[in-house]
């Protein structure tokens, strides 16, 4: 599903309430994606990081589907649709990444 570009609904994904420490892998290809440390809570319904595991862990592209001008994410490794990433996030970074819980694999510490 969110590998082709599709959006999980809100509040509906399994990670989206997880509080473990641990690290969050592509499910497709096992590249290390976000760390929990940098998870928060947006109230957005999908799990959400204000960093990535690493600059090269995800890419970005411009999104303009459903009449709108996005960000997408995608794991640089295989080019699996990951979500969004907006300004409004909390510091250090300002930016909030919005990730489908269907396409990462948390591996707790």
């Amino acid at each position: 599903m969110a590998i082709e570009g599709s959006t999980e609904m809100p509040f509906s994904g399994s990670l989206n309430y997880e509080k473990r420490s641990g690290v969050y892998l592509c499910i497709c290809c096992d590249n290390k994606l976000f760390q929990s440390k940098e998870k928060f809570e947006s109230g957005s319904g999908w799990p959400s990081f204000y960093t990535t595991f690493s600059k090269e862990a995800v890419s970005e592209h411009v999104d303009e589907s459903h009449g709108m001008i996005r960000n997408e994410v995608k794991c640089a490794q295989c080019e699996a649709h990951l979500g969004h990433v907006f300004g409004d996030g909390p510091e250090p970074t300002g930016l909030r990444y919005c990730i489908n819980s269907v396409v990462l694999n948390f591996v707790p510490d």
